[in-house]
């Protein structure tokens, strides 16, 4: 039987080469999915503006505005919708840009059309599982909205990507208690396309600084060779 992507199922693909685009659709169509393709950055901004996708395959070499730039607009205007970049540069300085600048997986060309749906289907059960705890927590001067994604600190709404927080979804939930790097590896990267755990490192020093986190009074403790830990009660809210 085949399995279906958790609803809603409408998937944005953002790919100049268009029979890379064209096979892209046919194939996430016939996996159960909704489709729109485009082929250059500001026409796919315009529509995820205008109807909004539940995930976007992205390609990095776009006409007018660039795959890089897409995800930077993106983020910027606090839009947590998953992104997957697919594209055939493959180097670890890519790949790293693309993850430290708020992508959830990144997929080289050529590529497996069977794994890219597996790692679509893995990217969306993930937010389908954070979406069905509609929860909000109290934490310090935080108010962590679970269900949509939103971390407030007084009344500025901080602008996390989704893999930051997913980091800090884990850490909030287990007060006190130290969590490895394997283990924030474990919960908050595809099992499919986990990178090294000292990447985690990298991801944690960007969540800390957009938290306004420090040395002397952290929120998140750093603990070398054993991992990190949220130093704050947490409680819910309501």
């Amino acid at each position: 039987m085949a399995v279906k992507p958790f609803p809603p199922n409408r998937i944005l693909v953002i790919e100049d080469e268009p029979e890379i685009a064209e096979m892209l659709t046919l194939n996430l169509e016939a996996a159960g999915f909704r489709v729109e393709a485009t082929g250059d950055g500001a026409t796919g901004l315009a529509i995820q503006e205008r109807d909004p996708a539940d995930l976007i395959v992205l390609d990095l070499m776009l006409p007018k505005v660039g795959g890089f730039e897409v995800l930077h607009i993106l983020r910027r205007r606090h839009d947590a919708v998953p992104i997957l970049i697919l594209t055939a540069r493959t180097g670890d300085a890519d790949r790293i840009q693309g993850l430290s600048r708020g992508a959830d997986d990144y997929l080289g060309k050529p590529f497996s059309v069977l794994e890219l749906i597996a790692r679509i289907h893995a990217i969306l059960r993930r937010t389908h599982n954070l979406e069905a705890q509609p929860r909000v927590l109290r934490s310090g001067p935080f108010r962590i909205n679970l269900l949509q994604l939103v971390v407030h600190r007084g009344r500025s709404d901080l602008n996390l990507t989704l893999r930051e927080f997913r980091l800090l979804e884990v850490l909030v939930s287990n007060p006190g208690r130290i969590n490895s790097r394997q283990e924030l590896l474990n919960m908050a990267w595809d099992p499919d396309g986990k990178p090294m755990p000292r990447t985690v490192d990298v991801h944690i020093g960007t969540l800390r600084k957009k938290l306004g986190d420090s040395d002397k009074s952290p929120f998140i403790q750093t603990l070398d060779r054993e991992g990190y830990r949220w130093m704050l009660p947490v409680v819910p809210e309501g």
